[in-house]
Formats: structure tokens, C-alpha cells, sequence
């Protein structure tokens, strides 16, 4: 069987972007964003969905892209942390990470960023507790936890 027999066509708009592409039919989203796309925002850490650092939202909702196929993804909406950003102008959220000093190593951080994207649009508000739970399937070896909470909150309190 040829690779090209192997493939989809698949319609998938990234970052506002809509594209035409043929995916071969077991390649990840991940994968695709990353070594299709050039979108090396979205990382790969354990390709098994425990880690968070591939989150991307698909459709708003915050989806680990390692457990997603490309096809998958044919027909709806994929933001990657390359996408947050208008006009050269940081998102808000991703302003205060930097305000806060949520990011360390920098691994992590797109993915946080993307979950807690989701949980804003969902939540204006959130607990502190609401916010550690988002932040449960992330995980982060520099601990910068507390950082990313006192940034949501500071985005909550309007204060970017």
C-alpha cells in the first residue's frame, strides 16, 4: 500500500488558518501541528495523555493532542498557543504568566496556558480550588503551580 493510499483528506482550520491536507490515517494531532504545521508550541512530552504538555483546544475545549488524530480533528477549530496571541499583543492570560512568573523551563507552559484558556471561557471567576483542578492533568517539573494560580486570578480580577 502507498503512503499516499494510506492518507486522508482532511479539512482542518489551525490557529484561524483553514487548511486542505491529506494526513495519513494514524498520525497524531500532535504530530501533525508539530512536524506538518511547524507549530512547535504544542509539545510532546509522554504521548500518552498523562502529561498535558501537547494541550490544544479543539473547538474551545482543552483536548490533549496526543490522544487525538489528525482526521479527528477534520472539520472543527484547533488552537495551539501560537494562536493566543493577536496583532503581536500577548493574550491577557498569557501576559500575566509572565506578570505572575508562571513560566520556568517553558515546557509545560503552552499547555496550562490552553487548559486555562478553556477554564476562563468557561469560568470568568474560578476558586482557587476550580483552578488546581484544571490544572491536575498538567504536569510541570519546575512547580510553578502556585504562579499560573496567582495568574488566573489576576486575569479574574481584571487585572490584564
Amino acid at each position: 500500500m502507498t503512503a499516499q493510499a494510506t492518507a486522508i483528506p482532511v479539512s482542518i482550520t489551525v490557529n484561524g488558518k483553514a487548511s486542505q491536507v491529506a494526513v495519513p490515517r494514524g498520525l497524531l494531532l500532535a504530530d501533525y501541528l508539530r512536524d506538518g504545521l511547524g507549530l512547535t508550541g504544542t509539545k510532546v512530552g509522554c504521548e500518552s495523555g498523562q502529561c498535558g504538555a501537547c494541550t490544544v483546544l479543539l473547538d474551545g475545549a482543552s483536548v490533549k493532542s496526543c490522544t487525538v488524530l489528525a482526521a479527528q480533528a477534520a472539520g472543527h477549530q484547533v488552537t495551539t498557543v501560537e494562536g493566543l496571541a493577536s496583532d503581536c499583543q500577548l493574550a491577557p492570560l498569557q501576559q500575566a504568566f509572565w506578570e505572575e512568573h508562571a513560566v520556568q523551563c517553558g515546557y509545560c507552559t503552552p499547555g496550562m496556558l490552553l487548559a486555562l484558556t478553556d477554564l476562563l471561557a468557561r469560568n470568568a471567576k474560578p476558586t482557587e480550588g476550580e483552578i488546581r483542578s484544571w490544572l491536575d492533568g498538567i504536569m510541570c517539573r519546575c512547580g510553578v503551580y502556585q504562579n499560573a494560580i496567582r495568574a488566573v486570578g489576576a486575569v479574574a480580577q481584571g487585572g490584564n
